[in-house]
């Protein structure tokens, strides 16, 4: 007679373990959220403090650029540090850094706050994936990565409107203010529930320097160039000058990195996998689009449809209404669409729904955007997830770490390049398009003196015409440089979309793997 073995009870997370995955939720729902919480209030912000359309893009782009930075570093300082030790510091920076963007009065303070909330924010990102793997159980993690991911999706799209809503009904202060509170409950929450972990300095020693110095360099003196060219008259600037030096020395850098270091701070050599280079090729379009377009329909609501920060937010929300719906059902969708289908299908949504808005004109309103937010929001949902789960796969479970750190700084890499890239080309094509415009309008032409002569007697004098036509001039100008903006994001995502065709299919019936 036969007797069944005992069956042994699955090891079951306890309530310390699932506080500290709330807080490491909570860190990266933090840092997330103020990525975007700026774009609405950029306008306000920027009005304040003294800067330009041109240079207002730093507020954001600065944040993005010591993101891509430190996203692939955060494991190596894991290792350094200890991970409590690096997410108290990380916490307790972000919130300090928070609070000098709030009290900012010049646009260089304001950047300053910006670098160092990046620089702390891009740790506690990936780091809250980390304690999902190490302080759940495997049959667990998927409820811990549910809860990372929601926090991850939610932060960015919550972050316009909720920016929005503080700009318009207490200050725009608070946008940074309402850091606070989160940093010191998070805090608090990792002292009683991460476990102290010796450091190991001697990491520091065998570091790629060249690689962390080349990426500071690289990366920093070329958001400089695309920030400050046009305005310094590009080469002609002994600034610019010195930034692409410092730009080219920092590449060089990264390369010797690459060729001396044992473990290179950035593993440049997985590009050299024709789906994982494809697959990093359209995550950097996407990121351009994903916060080009986030840039672009609230300046765009702003000058021309007169809409306060919390209008704005609430259209740049939308996008989020299918991600959140499609959340539920990504893990079926993987295991039953072919990945060069699916992410074909997103790529051709985002690209519609840039086109869409070629055709915008002066008296286009928040509900125009409607539908392209929506679509565009569904094929985020069709490359973004799928794209994720191919970059940790078409490698080896030893370079996960290093690709998912390289898919995550592709993506802010091409959020930085667009906003930087945009508000140039906006100038340029603004100033192009005015005096176009300009160049129509004949002073002896019946019709110009006829519009002057009936908003002269309108306004009550010939100068307050002159103005008026000048506004006139200067919002179809605006109009039009918005609609090229959009095309030039189309274009770029239909270059990118033959790279499909470098992908592999996913395992068919595999579970999703946890990325950050």
């Amino acid at each position: 007679m036969s007797t069944a073995a005992p069956v042994v009870p699955e090891e079951r997370a306890d309530a310390a373990a699932w506080l500290a995955v709330f807080a490491g939720a909570l860190g990266a729902l933090m840092a997330s959220l103020d990525i975007s919480i700026v774009n609405s209030a950029l306008p306000t912000i920027q009005g304040e403090i003294g800067a330009s359309g041109t240079e207002g893009t730093w507020i954001s782009t600065a944040y993005l650029v010591a993101e891509i930075v430190i996203i692939p570093l955060s494991g190596w300082l894991e290792r350094v540090l200890g991970l409590r030790t690096l997410l108290l510091l990380a916490a307790g920076l972000f919130t300090g850094f928070s609070m000098m963007c709030g009290l900012s009065t010049s646009l260089l303070m304001m950047v300053i706050g910006r670098v160092g909330q990046g620089f702390t924010g891009g740790a506690l990102i990936p780091t809250a994936m980390t304690i999902v793997a190490t302080r759940l159980p495997r049959h667990q993690q998927p409820v811990g990565n549910t809860v990372f991911g929601g926090t991850v999706i939610l932060g960015p799209l919550a972050g316009p409107i909720l920016g929005g809503w503080l700009t318009e009904n207490i200050s725009w202060h608070y946008a940074f203010f309402l850091n606070l509170p989160i940093g010191i409950a998070l805090i608090l929450m990792l002292l009683f529930t991460m476990p102290h972990q010796k450091a190991h300095l001697v990491e520091v020693r065998n570091a790629d320097w060249f690689g962390i110095v080349g990426m500071a360099m690289g990366l920093g003196g070329l958001t400089v160039m695309l920030e400050d060219g046009e305005r310094e008259q590009w080469f002609a600037s002994p600034e610019i000058r010195w930034m692409a030096f410092t730009t080219v020395l920092g590449f060089l850098s990264i390369a010797i990195g690459q060729m001396r270091a044992s473990r290179p701070v950035i593993r440049l050599s997985l590009l050299r996998d024709r789906q994982f280079g494809a697959i990093v090729g359209m995550t950097t379009m996407n990121g351009m689009v994903l916060y080009g377009t986030s840039y672009i329909i609230p300046q765009f609501l702003s000058a021309v449809a007169g809409y306060n920060a919390l209008q704005s937010g609430e259209i740049v929300l939308l996008s989020g209404i299918p991600m959140i719906i499609m959340m539920p059902f990504t893990p079926f969708l993987m295991r039953t669409i072919d990945i060069r289908i699916a992410v074909s299908f997103g790529l051709l949504l985002i690209m519609t729904s840039a086109w869409i808005e070629i055709d915008m004109t002066a008296e286009t309103a928040g509900g125009t955007f409607a539908v392209s937010q929506l679509v565009r929001g569904l094929g985020t949902v069709f490359t973004a997830f799928f794209l994720n789960q191919a970059a940790v796969r078409s490698v080896s479970p030893a370079q996960a770490a290093d690709a998912a750190g390289l898919y995550n700084g592709a993506r802010n890499l091409g959020g930085s390049l667009a906003l930087a890239g945009l508000a140039v080309i906006q100038d340029q094509r603004t100033w192009l398009h005015s005096r176009r415009i300009e160049e129509t309008l004949s002073a002896n032409s019946v019709g110009v003196q006829a519009y002057v002569a009936n908003q002269s007697a309108a306004l009550g004098s010939q100068d307050a015409a002159m103005r008026s036509l000048g506004n006139t001039i200067e919002i179809q100008a605006l109009v039009m440089t918005y609609a090229d903006l959009f095309w030039m994001l189309a274009i770029g995502v239909l270059c990118v979309m033959p790279a499909v065709l470098l992908l592999r299919p996913l395992p068919q019936h595999s579970k999703p793997v946890a990325t950050h």
